[in-house]
């Protein structure tokens, strides 16, 4: 999968770099994240800017990296989620899950 990674005001933005996310690369996105999180990076923000596409494995994917931040008291946020992969998370009622900005600036981590 091709993705790359920043560190931004102490949250770690991972870009995807693929117009698709499914059962071909949803496992690389998958390791990833969850490497990320054992290595200590429990905030982080997956820029899909250019992701057009996410099947079940991909929403899977990113639910299990949520749910592993989450253990480690941390949070998974989306960022630049086109109308039709949103689509895809509010027929599976994801949406009501996850955080949703608008692009990487507008997430700001903050205590509820």
């Amino acid at each position: 999968m091709n993705v790359t990674q920043e560190k931004i005001n102490g949250i770690q933005v991972l870009y995807v770099k693929e117009e698709r996310i499914d059962a071909h690369n949803s496992a690389d996105l998958k390791d990833h994240l969850l490497t990320m999180i054992e290595q200590g990076e429990s905030d982080i923000v997956v820029q899909m800017e250019t992701v057009r596409f996410v099947d079940s494995s991909g929403l899977g994917a990113l639910l299990s990296g949520f749910k592993h931040a989450e253990a480690k008291s941390g949070k998974l946020a989306l960022a630049n989620v086109q109308q039709q992969v949103l689509s895809m998370f509010e027929l599976t009622r994801l949406n009501r899950i996850f955080e949703f900005h608008a692009d990487v600036q507008d997430c700001f981590f903050q205590d509820d």
